[in-house]
């Protein structure tokens, strides 16, 4: 977690993370149309630039992440821009049990693949949704563990195979209604540039 504190003062700076948080906003509104007194949690919300993009299509957001550097940084931004409908909650979702409601709503964007225990994460989304309600998750396609290769002590998932993790989420109560490979990450490693495909997953709790 240090490794994000770290990294949370320059965090938007890179346009490729508000450009992939736009991109990806509009996919989900697209596809479950929110109605506007939804309420809504972000998983591994990081700085809100995810949240940032659905600022004015749902009532509240909650916004989680267990790093306090990100979760600063935040506070500091809906100061700054007056958000009114953010909640900010520095918070181990996996390891404290809180009381913090349920939402219509939960989604995450590049938080999944560093979550070890995905039956323990999907149990969590499951009690924290109304029925009905939608999980959207957007993550790395499975790759070859190259994506990682500057972090030595990273681990957790080298990103998803879409059939394990479609598993995964329907033996704990989630049935995949959406899934679509739409956008790519370029890195340069070694004198060669890379590409990482992202994914969104939309499911409904059943």
């Amino acid at each position: 977690m240090k490794h994000f504190d770290k990294q949370a003062k320059d965090w938007d700076n890179n346009p490729m993370k508000i450009e992939r948080a736009a991109f990806f906003a509009n996919e989900i509104v697209d596809f479950i149309q929110p109605n506007p007194t939804d309420i809504a949690l972000e998983f591994g919300c990081g700085t809100g630039l995810l949240s940032y993009q659905l600022k004015d299509v749902f009532k509240i957001i909650t916004l989680a992440d267990n790093s306090e550097g990100m979760i600063q940084v935040l506070e500091d931004k809906i100061k700054n821009l007056s958000l009114t409908n953010f909640k900010p909650l520095l918070v181990d979702l996996l390891e404290e049990n809180l009381d913090i409601g349920k939402f219509n709503v939960i989604y995450s964007l590049m938080t999944l693949h560093h979550i070890h225990d995905l039956n323990k994460v999907s149990k969590i989304f499951h009690s924290l949704l109304e029925t009905n309600g939608y999980l959207c998750i957007t993550d790395l396609v499975k790759e070859d563990g190259s994506f990682h290769a500057d972090h030595p002590d990273f681990v957790g998932h080298n990103g998803f195979d879409k059939n394990e993790l479609t598993e995964i989420l329907l033996n704990n109560g989630f049935k995949t209604e959406y899934y679509n490979i739409s956008y790519i990450i370029e890195k340069e490693l070694k004198n060669e540039t890379k590409k990482y495909p992202l994914f969104l997953m939309i499911c409904k709790k059943i």
